[in-house]
């Protein structure tokens, strides 16, 4: 009862429940494996975290999981991966491979250097997520708010990917968490984050929707007055219009949190977050693109 008043608070207040600890109090009794810090760049910030399903949570060990990377929000200026472990955990959970980077932030840097920071940790899990019983040919990029910028510009922008040393054939698929894909920076801050030369042009998602976009799922609050329900409209009606694979939910009276809180245990019956996700995820087919071959081999 204290954890969910507490969580009840911090939702109702505006404040980030994640900055309590409140998400993350179960997991101590998670039947999942942690690897922790594990370098995917040469600094500290391009470190990330891998969580493996246990025969105790998801069954007898198998090959070939799906790997969920899922970046977290925090407008680009704050947040790290053990805020989310709770992510990690229900994922894994539920039988996927998990990974959560972190990544560089402002003022440390600009744009597009998080964006890179992402596709070199995707880079990374092309190449190991073998040794951690996932596909590397059925890759699906997950983030929330910024963090949805950030899963939906890999996505999407396959450039991204290409100059780190991935493939983006391997991404099944794409999870938007009420993320921004149409972002107009509208502050002091945000501007100097997304300096020029660049413009709207190179970081809204958006703007790179093509024939290979992978099958997406986009999830809303209807109330999300940080990012508004209108950006991942968009972004279905231009799929749509391309006669792409896409989803749209909206989730009544639920603001811009919800979506990822309810993948805490506590706050499930927030939103349906976690079922869609997973109903989602276990619909994708492997791609066979050359990493998974290449990890077959």
């Amino acid at each position: 009862m204290r954890w969910g008043w507490l969580l009840c608070c911090a939702l109702l207040s505006g404040c980030s429940f994640v900055k309590f600890g409140v998400a993350n109090a179960p997991d101590a009794f998670a039947h999942v494996r942690t690897i922790r810090d594990i370098a995917y760049g040469t600094d500290p910030r391009q470190r990330l975290d891998v969580y493996v399903p246990s025969a105790a949570a998801a069954g007898p060990a198998a090959p070939g999981r799906p790997v969920v990377v899922f970046w977290y929000g925090g407008s680009w200026v704050e947040g790290n991966k053990a805020e989310y472990r709770f992510v990690g955990i229900t994922l894994a959970e539920h039988g996927f491979v998990a990974v959560l980077p972190d990544y560089r932030l402002y003022p440390q840097v600009t744009f597009p250097a998080f964006d890179a920071d992402g596709a070199a940790a995707v880079a990374w899990v092309e190449k190991h997520a073998g040794q951690y019983g996932g596909d590397p040919g059925n890759i699906v990029l997950m983030g929330h708010s910024a963090g949805g910028q950030i899963a939906a510009m890999l996505a999407l922008d396959h450039d991204f990917l290409r100059k780190s040393g991935a493939d983006p054939a391997c991404i099944s698929g794409l999870v938007g968490l009420s993320g921004t894909y149409v972002l107009v920076p509208d502050s002091d801050e945000l501007r100097a984050t997304f300096p020029p030369p660049y413009t709207e042009a190179d970081w809204q998602p958006v703007r790179f929707v093509d024939a290979k976009a992978p099958p997406t799922l986009l999830l809303h609050g209807l109330d999300d007055t940080e990012v508004f329900p209108r950006e991942a409209e968009e972004l279905r009606d231009v799929m749509l219009r391309d006669h792409l694979q896409v989803r749209l939910i909206l989730y009544p009276h639920r603001g811009h949190a919800a979506t990822v809180a309810s993948f805490a245990p506590i706050a499930r019956w927030l939103t349906p977050a976690v079922h869609d996700t997973v109903t989602f995820i276990d619909s994708l087919r492997p791609t066979g693109c050359e990493a998974a071959k290449a990890g077959s081999a």
